[in-house]
């Protein structure tokens, strides 16, 4: 392992080392695919919200239904919750929790924890006690912040906050007398800025880890990529523990824009999120591609021009399958689609694509190139599982991310980051010094990466990711349960988990849902189920999961 310098009074990290081959950091050098570009990621972001409160204190900056917050209304907000938080005891380097729905109080909260150089957890309203404690303790959060309108967080995450000893703070809704927040010109980029918790293979929720000048560098990509500015409108679609929802909600500040709140209900029907978008005259949106199909096709099918305004449509989450993106081309010749991908664990999207007609007649679409500051490499292990080389162009092999935007590995889990969090042996100048190993899948032909699908049992299912052991895991916590194993049937959009088990003793298989339901969030609970008086082995006596994969398909014994 090799130390690398963290922040200033920090004590250093040590990065475990990735085993390469001789000559792998010459040839993957000549190989890497690389955009460096000069922005400004160590200024808060506050700073610039500041700077156009100053410019324009009236213009709106967050957007919801029939609320509009302007920049000035958004800084008097900030100041509030912040004197709150700080208040409760809340000081730099703290994570604090954060439940509530999207909304306009989300980049309130976001902001408030940044001027105190604190960082942003996310709880999801929906998730059950269990992992609503875990994630607690896991990220040894100081608080819990409640912004769910009525000051009443969800049962579960109350009793939840109350078992792990932590005090939950209502949002402010009183302002008055309250100085509002200035510049402090402090270098914020080795900041702990925000933690999400993604699927974990041992049952566990990980937290994946972003820095400050990860997060603002990505925001610049954005920007930069899709010409950002003052009269865009970016729709704030994403669920709270996504990823992308961090850029909805900010990028827009950052460029004097405004913040367009779709809530959840909005989300259920194209012609109600149609409504939305036009009604707030949005500019940009990103989507699952599921989400995508069907809002192109209720267009198409009401014979309508629909969002004139819509500049930018976004796809994310999924494989975005060429015949989607050739109806959106066709229903929306006025919108420029960009198939965008990126680990969580990197900051977000790491590369950019824009569809043109010359993609549709490919079996795959491209993601893309890097955006600004980031490095890609592809490497091919060898048959032993040991040592790495550069794949060459054309060659499939795993995606490596280097650069700005490699976030600090997954929060107070040291044997997990070690194993997907190394030191960057190809660049010596790299801003954080890291290389993440994403494990999926990928080529580089011509300059533009292709994703191949996960190298492990990793997935993504209707947009959310997920670890299919840690449903396995949980699933298999059940007395009843002798044997278990979860594989997706399908692909992209049209994927569902399907939940393969046998028993030791009878067992209605709506229990067995329900006891996933209390440990799981719903997206991670399967859909189908199928009983076996013994699970398929291979050879070597492990579940033969290909021949799982292939039942699901051909169901014979569904369960009641």
């Amino acid at each position: 392992m090799t130390t690398t310098p963290q922040r200033a009074g920090a004590p250093a990290r040590v990065w475990a080392e990735l085993p390469l081959a001789p000559g792998t950091v010459v040839r993957a050098r000549e190989l890497a695919l690389r955009d460096v570009r000069a922005h400004d990621t160590a200024t808060a972001l506050l700073d610039h919200v500041i700077g156009h409160a100053e410019r324009g204190p009236d213009r709106p900056a967050v957007v919801e239904g029939d609320r509009t917050l302007s920049y000035q209304d958004l800084l008097i907000r900030v100041a509030a919750t912040r004197d709150a938080l700080h208040a409760a005891g809340v000081r730099a380097g703290d994570a604090v929790a954060a439940i509530g729905p999207r909304s306009a109080g989300t980049p309130v909260v976001f902001l408030a924890l940044e001027a105190l150089g604190a960082s942003y957890v996310p709880l999801d309203p929906s998730w059950p006690e269990v992992r609503v404690r875990d994630v607690l303790a896991r990220s040894r959060a100081v608080l819990l912040l409640d912004y769910s309108g009525d000051g009443d967080a969800p049962h579960a995450a109350r009793s939840a906050a109350a078992a792990e000893q932590i005090a939950v703070l209502p949002l402010p809704t009183e302002s008055a007398g309250t100085a509002l927040p200035g510049r402090d010109g402090t270098d914020r980029s080795r900041e702990v800025r925000y933690t999400i918790f993604t699927s974990g293979t041992t049952g566990r929720p990980k937290g994946a880890t972003v820095e400050h000048q990860g997060m603002v560098n990505h925001l610049w990509a954005k920007a930069a990529d899709l010409s950002l500015g003052p009269d865009d409108a970016v729709a704030f679609t994403a669920p709270l523990v996504f990823d992308i929802s961090i850029w909805q909600m900010l990028c827009p500040l950052l460029v004097g824009g405004r913040v367009v709140v779709v809530g959840d209900t909005a989300m259920r029907l194209p012609r109600w999120l149609i409504g939305v978008l036009d009604a707030a005259a949005v500019t940009v949106v990103e989507l699952v591609p599921t989400v995508v199909g069907w809002l192109v096709d209720d267009l198409a099918r009401r014979k309508r021009v629909g969002l004139p305004v819509l500049r930018w449509l976004l796809s994310t989450g999924e494989e975005l399958y060429p015949a989607v993106a050739e109806r959106v081309l066709a229903t929306l010749p006025h919108v420029s689609v960009v198939n965008a991908y990126g680990p969580t664990e990197c900051s977000d999207d790491v590369t950019h694509h824009v569809v043109v007609p010359g993609d549709l007649t490919r079996p795959r679409l491209p993601v893309g190139a890097p955006v600004a500051n980031t490095t890609l490499h592809v490497l091919v292990q060898d048959a032993e599982g040991g040592r790495w080389r550069a794949a060459e162009p054309g060659e499939s092999g795993e995606l490596f991310v280097g650069g700005t935007g490699v976030g600090l590995g997954y929060l107070n889990d040291r044997d997990t980051t070690d194993r997907t969090f190394f030191r960057d042996p190809f660049d010596p100048d790299s801003a954080t010094g890291r290389l993440y190993r994403s494990g999926d899948l990928a080529r580089v032909d011509e300059g533009l990466v292709y994703y191949l699908g996960r190298s492990d049992r990793q997935v993504k299912v209707s947009g959310v990711r997920m670890e299919l052991g840690e449903i396995e895991v949980v699933l298999s916590r059940h007395p009843a349960v002798e044997q278990c194993a979860v594989v997706v049937s399908g692909d992209g959009a049209h994927g569902e988990l399907v939940a393969h088990y046998s028993l030791r003793a009878p067992m209605p298989q709506t229990e067995l849902q329900e006891a996933l339901s209390e440990a799981l969030p719903m997206a991670m609970v399967p859909k189908r189920w199928r009983e076996w008086d013994a699970l398929p082995l291979t050879h070597n006596g492990k579940i033969d999961h290909r021949s799982l994969q292939a039942a699901a398909v051909t169901p014979r014994k569904e369960a009641p």
